[in-house]
């Protein structure tokens, strides 16, 4: 060591000691890592592989020890919730993962929390999450569109984002988010909008809350709540009401949305086209079932718009059918009167 190192060396120390700080590295913030599958756990035998990969099939330590640098913007310990492609994630998964992020943000260890999930329907787990998770805290989603062993697989470093956002004090109070190809999105709005390309990720009315610039995250506005997003307290329950989506089309068969109610459907959301639009053929079943106790949401099946106020049924608003479907499931866990679920929507 030069005599100017040994200066300043000795130097720091002193006044590591002068003010009782001890000379060891900053104390990081505590970023927990749940893993439930996905792409970003898939691998295949082939590396130019991106559609036919085995999904989940890594574990959330293998996920981690591909990324070192997380050592270095949080202390980061994980947990396997499930290990599955996110077309087999259900509502005890949903329930099992949203009251462990509830135990772990109550702690003073933990500062934000970090969800490992595949692509298909990471939006809906966001969503759900946005809605029962009862914390300021972050709360970040995050996946990839390739698989671990592709090549240029963007698992990594969507990995290392989303935990720097977590870590990140400016995340705080922006209720659950969704970080992938360097995009930081509302996951209350933000759903993905093509089935293979990199850029799937998107909200395109209400854009996103920010972008990654050299791996720190860039927010745009500062931290705000979606209008009128309400909180459900899920910690007592042990499963959700049954709600079905029923897709409307041009000589749409009635018999498909008799069949949900006649399964034990408790609701109903219908993908209609446009503003919500359905066949006159199903409108006086949509009004049976609404008198009979049942809501029948209506939706649009062209992923985007505001869904207005209906004589027969109830308006999805600016929500798509899939986040429709767990609001109203949640909803029904309150309350079945129908001008009360119909005010969380229209």
């Amino acid at each position: 060591m030069t005599p100017r190192r040994l200066v300043a060396a000795i130097s720091i120390a002193a006044c590591s000691l002068a003010y009782g700080v001890q000379a060891s590295a900053v104390e990081l913030p505590g970023v927990k890592i749940y893993a439930t599958g996905g792409t970003i756990a898939g691998s295949s035998a082939s590396s130019t592989d991106t559609t036919n990969y085995t999904s989940g099939s890594l574990g959330v330590q293998t996920l981690l020890d591909a990324v070192p640098e997380l050592a270095d913007v949080a202390d980061v310990t994980g947990e396997q919730i499930a290990n599955t492609g996110s077309s087999n994630i259900n509502q005890e998964i949903l329930l099992k993962l949203s009251k462990a992020i509830n135990e772990a943000l109550a702690t003073d260890a933990t500062h934000g929390v970090v969800i490992t999930h595949g692509t298909d329907t990471l939006e809906e787990t966001g969503f759900f999450l946005d809605l029962t998770v009862n914390s300021d805290k972050p709360v970040v989603m995050v996946g990839a569109m390739r698989p671990a062993t592709a090549i240029s697989a963007d698992g990594p470093f969507n990995l290392l984002e989303a935990v720097t956002l977590a870590a990140d004090d400016g995340a705080e109070g922006r209720g659950a988010m969704i970080v992938l190809n360097d995009r930081i999105g509302s996951a209350y709005y933000t759903t993905k909008t093509n089935a293979i390309m990199m850029d799937t990720f998107k909200a395109t009315e209400q854009g996103y809350l920010g972008a990654f610039v050299s791996g720190k995250p860039h927010f745009y506005y500062t931290p705000a709540t979606p209008t009128d997003k309400p909180h459900f307290d899920v910690t007592s329950l042990d499963g959700l009401p049954k709600v079905d989506i029923v897709y409307a089309h041009q000589d749409m068969d009635p018999a498909l949305f008799t069949a949900a109610l006649d399964n034990g459907a408790k609701g109903i959301v219908i993908a209609g086209s446009g503003n919500g639009s359905i066949p006159d053929t199903l409108k006086p079943l949509v009004k049976q079932a609404v008198e009979d106790g049942i809501p029948v949401v209506r939706s649009t099946r062209t992923g985007n718009g505001i869904v207005s106020a209906k004589e027969e049924g109830i308006g999805s608003g600016a929500l798509n059918p899939q986040k429709a479907r767990i609001l109203l499931s949640l909803v029904l866990t309150e309350t079945d009167d129908m001008d009360k679920v119909r005010g969380y929507f229209e």
